[in-house]
């Protein structure tokens, strides 16, 4: 590990704000949702970093999770948790995207999916703060996350998930020490059953959104992907949506960076990805609302944006509308039908949410949202190895004749 993480440097929170009213919270104490019940965003002294934190200096330190130290919220370097958080590849797939669509692929982080970046921080946070044990609704991959980090630092942890959770999942989940539940409901019923267990002070309620410090660590996929493309941003990112904890962590880095002078004013569209079968942000932003009401009877074959309500839906939806983006809602077969091409034509094996987002790229394409000519950024959130693949059933029997021909 190296000597920046091994030793306490400073750090530059200041205070955790409601990302409503702006009301101030202090840092260093245990929170939830603000007041109002909506999410809390941690706010640093950006000057201070900017004294303390050259571009230089980042650039010479290995392209890992916690070279952004200065920009994250832990304190002390005895409570950072780490299973080896890299630097996720851009990896081109000109045959089933385009020259110029590039696929963040996440799938390469610990536990195999994007929920590592926010889940270890918050599990970081849970230790510095004190918190002993842990309890979340999951579709499958933050679940995984949590149970990983927190098995890593000793936190005892209690999952609930959709009774059609993937079977890798759950037992995912279960290998790592976590007691896992099925639930027969979604993953807002889940909530619920987690939310009433915290206000009986039976665990800390780390729902997405739900406690400040899941956004800080999805937040680094925007700081790497700005280093990654030399300090400039693309024209577009595609983004899976269900809970948004990432488009809206994103949508802070941006501001970060550009308050360091690292980066300029420019923001690429944001384009929020949803399932036709699920899609609550699509259906507020088409109607110009604020809120997202809930969506009934939720299904789509991409689990991981199967949300029907977000207690971030306002952020996601103000970042979409910022950036002159758009909320996006693909069907199944066009889904599975991007994670076929894609895999068959470019080697890459994306997850039916990062499906989601070739698919939605083609049909912006289609519609004129985007030109074939711009630089565009979709994020597989997760490796396809852990979802089911279709069978490969065919047989060779070698005391028989082969007939080669026929192969």
């Amino acid at each position: 590990m190296d000597d920046y993480l091994t030793a306490d440097r400073p750090t530059f929170v200041t205070h955790l704000e409601c990302s409503m009213t702006g009301e101030h919270y202090p840092a260093d104490t245990l929170h939830n949702l603000s007041k109002v019940g909506r999410p809390l965003l941690v706010r640093y002294d950006l000057s201070a970093v900017g004294e303390a934190l050259s571009r230089d200096t980042l650039s010479a330190r290995d392209t890992d999770l916690w070279r952004w130290r200065e920009l994250l919220p832990v304190r002390r370097a005895e409570n950072i948790v780490s299973l080896g958080e890299i630097e996720t590849p851009l990896i081109p797939v000109p045959k089933s995207g385009g020259e110029r669509v590039l696929v963040k692929d996440e799938g390469r982080l610990p536990t195999g999916s994007f929920k590592a970046r926010g889940l270890v921080m918050a599990v970081a946070m849970a230790k510095e703060l004190g918190v002993r044990r842990i309890a979340m609704p999951t579709n499958g991959n933050a679940g995984a996350a949590l149970a990983a980090y927190a098995a890593r630092c000793g936190i005892e942890t209690i999952v609930f998930c959709p009774e059609d959770t993937p079977e890798v999942n759950v037992r995912e989940i279960a290998a790592q020490g976590s007691r896992v539940w099925r639930v027969n409901g979604l993953i807002d019923d889940c909530g619920a059953i987690v939310a009433k267990g915290a206000a009986e002070g039976r665990w800390f309620d780390f729902s997405t959104l739900k406690e400040p410090y899941r956004i800080e660590g999805k937040k680094t996929m925007g700081l790497e992907l700005a280093a990654q493309l030399g300090w400039r941003l693309p024209d577009a990112i595609f983004y899976p949506t269900g809970g948004g904890t990432g488009l809206i962590g994103m949508w802070k880095a941006f501001d970060e960076l550009e308050a360091l002078g690292w980066i300029g004013s420019k923001r690429p569209r944001m384009y929020a990805v949803q399932a036709s079968g699920c899609a609550p942000i699509v259906r507020a932003f088409e109607a110009g609302e604020e809120h997202a009401e809930r969506w009934e009877d939720a299904h789509t074959v991409a689990a991981g944006i199967r949300v029907p309500r977000a207690v971030g839906d306002f952020l996601i939806l103000r970042a979409v509308r910022e950036s002159g983006g758009k909320a996006l809602a693909v069907g199944d077969p066009a889904i599975l039908k991007a994670v076929d091409d894609c895999a068959r034509r470019d080697g890459l094996l994306l997850c039916p949410e990062g499906g989601a987002t070739l698919a939605a790229y083609r049909q912006a394409l289609r519609d004129g949202e985007v030109d074939a000519d711009e630089e565009v950024v979709l994020f597989n959130c997760a490796t396809g190895l852990k979802y089911p693949l279709p069978p490969a059933s065919a047989t060779l029997d070698r005391h028989q004749v082969i007939d080669f021909e026929a192969l």
